[in-house]
């Protein structure tokens, strides 16, 4: 039962980062969600490798199957807002209308942040050397090379971590998410 009284829960908010493999959309969120519980913000990471293992398990990486993985990742993170956590996405996500889908299932509670390093970087890095094995043909309908990324036209924030730091890209996230998302998401 709902007392008078007491305080309003927050609204929660997306926080969605996108961009290729390997630009530091995972090591970014895991970063701000630690961040932000140590300033005592309740948050949760959608990770688009863990999401695949569980929730989407059963889609591959047709257009249409990432389509779907986006969607149900989007009305997830809708509910996670809906109740009044910090939602941190962390997907490719290579498609513009995709991300747009999204930020309408958050209905105005959607911060698109694209982790933008260029492929060259992205290949230097490969951590799991999936750029290895799709450039030897082993894995088809990759992202950026031979699967397109459209990068975001109007993202809220872009964070050039082909020539900042994990640590600098996290203080830009940080700030914009304390300055930018937390004040308008706080209890009326």
């Amino acid at each position: 039962m709902h007392n008078a009284g007491s305080e309003r829960q927050p609204r929660g908010a997306v926080i969605w980062l996108t961009g290729l493999s390997g630009a530091g959309k995972s090591s970014l969120a895991q970063a701000l969600a630690t961040r932000l519980r140590q300033r005592g913000h309740r948050c949760y990471v959608l990770d688009g490798d863990t999401l695949r293992t569980g929730l989407n398990a059963d889609l591959g990486f047709s257009p249409a199957a990432r389509h779907e993985n986006i969607r149900r990742t989007g009305e997830v993170a809708a509910l996670f807002a809906d109740a009044g956590l910090l939602c941190i996405a962390a997907l490719i996500s290579p498609y513009r209308a995709d991300r747009a889908a999204a930020r309408r299932a958050c209905k105005g509670s959607f911060h698109e942040i694209h982790v933008n390093a260029d492929l060259a970087t992205c290949e230097t890095r490969d951590p799991k050397g999936l750029y290895r094995r799709a450039r030897a043909g082993e894995l088809k309908a990759f992202t950026g090379i031979d699967a397109p990324y459209e990068a975001p036209e109007h993202p809220e924030l872009v964070l050039n971590t082909a020539t900042h730091s994990l640590p600098a890209s996290l203080d830009l996230l940080l700030e914009y998410v304390l300055q930018q998302v937390l004040p308008v998401n706080s209890p009326a």
